[in-house]
């Protein structure tokens, strides 16, 4: 039985405190194009994947949006079978919403982008364009090009000559590499677009740089500038902070934690944080880089790291007015993350007083490993799955092939004859490449993990041939 919500019952939660997540279960293309603000995508072929982390306490109240209502119906099952308990789905979709003349935007990570052009006009963040910086290139002038992007976005194009120092970093490092520098260097934050640039120049103007800018459009500026983007660069190792960097930054997380309300958690008080989990929605969040995490962190701990829980802040806290909990190895990775949390107006944001080496000092244990996990939905469907090698496939002409994953998966490469009918829509669109429950299926996508959860829908709908095709 499905729960529906009217749009004026959903656009007063917007308007409230109470938590809740309302989760648009489109494609990408889809949501970026127009979505309602206060959204959060989750396509609904990754709600398996990602709501566990997402949305961690299984009795959030849970709205589900599309364009219609057909796949929010669907996800809104999904999310039931998954033992979520108060689900529902938005009456006729965004086109309702539309026609009631309601507020939309488009584009992804709208609150970030947002909330990253006020800071830059609020606080005057100076800022320098890409045909400037070429002219002072050009004059010889002494810059140092800091990218804030994740080290993969930065392996794969920058800025020529750019160092990678993601933004979580910049307040540990930017003492050592100030250090140095020639008093008349000029240091250039980059990033993709916009929003990282200007929060990593708003972080080292706040510690006191002055002979600083962010670069306007980033990368997208340069190339568009008609500039040639250098690939490949392997300049991402980071020393260790000396301990006069990180007295730096612990200082300044300490000054700016308080000013902008930023709360601690002793032991004691993360424990008790831990134990609200059962009865609500509680975020905890590790932001530092991917290999501390992995080398060990505090149990029940997502990883997220800095820069992007600030440029991502939709995807960390889905469930409004929930409270957030960073972490770090000490303090000032996590505060500097909470703080800008506070600016964006969240109310509940804490930060773990000594991060995992205070958790270490007080005889607890790390967890190691990585956060990704696979749903539980997928062990049961794998040891159901009839498997199919490509040989046995090849010759067998007469089976229906179905490819489940993206157009652009697709368009890359796929089984000769294949229908393309992406999983979210599976149930939906089956009928016009089979109609008939007894015929010969093969199930493929890029990588085995879609197509196994697809086999298990065709199996409820009443299929009884279908195989899958592993590895992708």
């Amino acid at each position: 039985m499905t729960d529906f919500i009217a749009a004026g019952e959903l656009a007063s939660l917007l308007s409230g405190s109470a938590p809740f997540a309302l989760i648009d279960v489109r494609d990408v293309g889809e949501y970026n194009s127009s979505h309602i603000p206060g959204s959060s995508l989750i396509p609904r072929r990754e709600l398996e994947f990602r709501m566990p982390e997402s949305v961690p306490f299984v009795g959030a109240n849970i709205i589900v949006c599309d364009d219609d209502g057909q796949r929010a119906v669907l996800a809104a099952g999904t999310l039931t079978e998954m033992g979520y308990t108060d689900v529902s789905t938005l009456d006729g979709g965004m086109n309702r919403w539309v026609v009631e003349h309601r507020p939309t935007e488009w584009g992804v990570n709208v609150p970030s982008k947002d909330f990253g052009e006020r800071v830059q006009v609020e606080h005057e963040v100076p800022e320098i364009t890409a045909t400037e910086l070429l002219e002072r290139l050009g004059n010889g002038e002494k810059l140092v090009i800091l990218d804030s992007r994740t080290p993969e976005e930065y392996q794969r194009s920058c800025v020529p000559g750019a160092c990678s120092v993601p933004g979580a970093e910049l307040a540990l490092r930017i003492t050592d590499i100030t250090e140095a520098l020639d008093e008349d260097t000029t240091v250039v934050v980059s990033c993709a677009g916009r929003t990282r640039s200007i929060i990593g120049t708003r972080i080292l103007q706040r510690m006191g740089l002055r002979n600083l800018y962010g670069l306007e459009n980033g990368t997208a500026g340069w190339a568009l500038a008609g500039q040639t983007l250098e690939e490949g660069a392997d300049r991402i190792e980071l020393p260790e902070p000396s301990a006069e960097g990180l007295a730096a930054a612990e200082a300044y997380a300490a000054w700016i934690g308080a000013e902008d309300g930023v709360r601690r958690l002793d032991m004691d008080g993360l424990a008790e944080m831990m134990r609200r989990r059962d009865r609500e929605n509680v975020y905890l969040v590790d932001v530092r880089a991917g290999s501390e995490y992995e080398g060990g962190h505090i149990p029940g701990f997502q990883w997220f790291p800095g820069g992007q829980a600030v440029q991502r802040v939709d995807e960390v806290a889905v469930v409004h007015n929930s409270p957030v909990v960073f972490c770090c190895d000490r303090n000032a990775r996590a505060t500097i993350t909470a703080s800008f949390y506070r600016q964006m107006g969240f109310e509940e944001v804490y930060v773990v007083d000594g991060g995992a080496d205070a958790w270490c000092a007080s005889g607890f244990a790390l967890e190691t490993g990585d956060s990704g996990r696979l749903p539980s939905s997928y062990d049961p469907a794998l040891r159901a799955a009839n498997f199919v090698s490509p040989r046995q496939l090849y010759s067998n002409s007469d089976s229906t092939v179905l490819f489940v994953d993206l157009s652009q998966d697709f368009a890359r490469g796929h089984v000769p004859s294949a229908h393309w009918i992406p999983r979210g829509w599976l149930e939906l669109q089956i009928d016009s490449a089979a109609a008939d429950k007894q015929a010969d299926l093969t199930v493929t996508c890029t990588d085995g993990l879609q197509s196994t959860l697809a086999g298990a829908t065709l199996t409820n709908l009443g299929y009884r041939n279908g195989r899958f095709w592993m590895g992708g």
